[in-house]
């Protein structure tokens, strides 16, 4: 019978064949999608590509032991705040004794450790001793075995009931459909339903176990990654390079805080200006002109100021002078010719003609200094040249300002706020750069036009690195106290929406990031008020490095 005289109302033989090989290739397809088919949410993801290891807490340290190539190496750090833990005594407890951990850098200790030769979890305990502080770690390593080959890892009767992820029973009736309709179809369409069966197993099950054995395993190596739960596993190796540093939450009560527009400002008690009384060429003292930054003691002469004269002027000074020098010479005849006959006068006239005598040569070098000697231009108080106008030749007029003096370590900040009692209690700045510094309440004075008060705080800690005229933030105490978590504003870092996150360093080497609400508390903190509950982890530092792994 051939096959293309089967009528639509009777499929006959061929057409039983080809339903019987398509079903066989159906139920072989069937089976597969049913093996990849997900009944349920996925698992959390394993870390397989760090070496072995085991964890270790207590209230005061946290141990990593990692294993590689018969040695444990252990990282300890402090709990509190993640810092290694250098120069301490590691004694560890195995199944075949107690051996002593050796150091090779600042908190890394090595120790080997033969039993891990075998597969399998090894409870280990370690005794640490920092100091005065000596505590008992215990904790489990797992020596997972050796990975077989992926084609060896199927049972023999799952191999035999399987071949390629098709069942036994669906390929014997499609060969056997296939081999039928070869005999009885037309050699063309014979041919078609042979390359079509041979596909349907070739798609069924070559790939599986030609993609199960290409598939290249992961390389062993701890490095830091990003879980698709958005938590990070950092090991401690590369926590040590970025620094990480990790405080433990408390919740506490706090006063309030406004933030304030301030300015660098130098003490007006210990700063000055410099300036000509007269005006005239300038000129070095000797040794040449003091530099920037330059400490001075007060009184130190900085410049000088030749006053220019007129030729008028000189000519008149000239005048004086001749007048000056005739009547020294006259008076001086007149005191030497007394002096010679003291007997003949009264002493009276010989001490007047004597005075008068030094009245005029006094007046004489008084005239002389005006046309020499220039004006001296000295320090007002100790400190260090903050700026110079000073050239050499240069003409200056009266009141000009060729030098100020600050004293790097008196300074003020002047701040603009709306109420006189704010920062009375308490204040600090903050500088663009992070740093922040300690101020005390010194006076607030009037409003001004923009309905403004100026404020005014000493400096009393940081003043290294400012100068005056540099901006920055005062956070004055003001308002009612509030209760939450005082963190560094280090730990807070902006994650892809703008929303402010924290990193919690919820083990050894993993860490969770926790969306946040906060408000400004000083110049270094800020107090999270949602988010985040007490007795937890937080980072302090490297929480931006942390929030780029990827």
């Amino acid at each position: 019978m051939a096959c293309h005289l089967v009528r639509r109302e009777s499929l006959g033989p061929c057409g039983l064949l080809v339903g019987l090989g398509l079903a066989g290739l159906v139920l072989a397809t069937g089976a597969r999608a049913h093996e990849g088919h997900d009944h349920g949410a996925p698992a959390t993801p394993q870390v397989t590509t760090l070496a072995p290891r085991a964890e270790a807490v207590s209230a005061n340290f946290e141990l990593v032991a990692v294993l590689r190539d018969g040695t444990l190496t252990l990282h300890l750090d402090r709990f509190a705040d993640n810092a290694p833990v250098d120069g301490a005594t590691i004694e560890m407890d195995t199944p075949e004794g107690s051996q002593a951990a050796k150091p090779v850098a600042p908190g890394t200790y090595v120790v080997p450790a033969p039993f891990a030769a075998r597969p399998g979890a090894h409870d280990l305990a370690f005794t640490v001793t920092a100091g005065d502080t000596v505590d008992v770690l215990a904790g489990t390593l797992t020596v997972p075995a050796a990975a077989a080959s992926s084609d060896t890892q199927t049972p023999a009767p799952a191999a035999l009931a399987q071949f390629g992820g098709l069942p036994v029973g669906a390929l014997a009736g499609l060969l056997i459909g296939f081999l039928a309709g070869a005999l009885v179809m037309s050699r063309r369409r014979a041919g078609a339903l042979l390359v079509l069966g041979t596909l349907g197993v070739t798609l069924a099950g070559a790939p599986q176990g030609a993609r199960a054995a290409d598939t290249p395993k992961p390389p062993v190596r701890d490095a830091a990654q990003r879980l698709p739960d958005g938590s990070v596993i950092l090991p401690k190796p590369s926590q040590r390079i970025l620094g990480v540093r990790t405080i433990v939450t408390a919740s506490a009560s706090h006063v309030g805080v406004v933030e304030l527009p301030g300015r660098v400002v130098p003490d007006a008690n210990a700063s000055g200006l410099v300036q000509t009384a007269v005006g005239g060429r300038i000129a070095p003292p000797l040794g040449g002109f003091w530099p920037l930054g330059a400490r001075v003691a007060a009184g130190d002469i900085l410049a000088y100021v030749h006053p220019p004269i007129g030729a008028s002027d000189l000519k008149d000074l000239e005048q004086q002078g001749f007048e000056l020098d005739q009547q020294i010479a006259i008076v001086k005849r007149r005191y030497e010719r007394l002096s010679a006959i003291q007997n003949a006068v009264t002493r009276r006239e010989v001490e007047e003609t004597e005075i008068e005598l030094k009245g005029l040569q006094t007046r004489r070098a008084t005239l002389e200094r005006v046309q020499r000697e220039p004006e001296a231009l000295r320090a007002p108080v100790a400190g260090v040249i903050a700026t110079s106008d000073a050239v050499a030749g240069q003409m200056a007029d009266p009141n000009t300002v060729v030098f100020r003096i600050i004293d790097p370590d008196r300074l003020w900040v002047e701040a603009l706020g709306f109420s006189p009692d704010v920062g009375r209690s308490g204040a600090s700045g903050r500088l663009p750069d992070g740093r922040s510094v300690t101020l005390a309440f010194l006076g607030a004075g009037m409003s001004d036009r923009s309905q403004t008060l100026p404020l005014q705080f000493s400096v009393t800690g940081g003043v290294e690195g400012l100068r005056p005229g540099q901006f920055l933030t005062v956070l004055a105490e003001a308002g009612a106290p509030r209760t939450g978590i005082a963190i560094p504003r280090t730990a807070v870092v902006r994650g892809a929406n703008g929303q402010a996150i924290v990193y919690e360093h919820v083990s050894a080497e993993r860490f969770v990031a926790r969306d946040v609400r906060t408000e400004p508390l000083d110049a270094g903190r800020v107090l999270v008020v949602a988010g985040l509950p007490p007795d937890r982890r937080v980072v302090t530092e490297g929480a931006e490095l942390i929030d780029q792994i990827r």
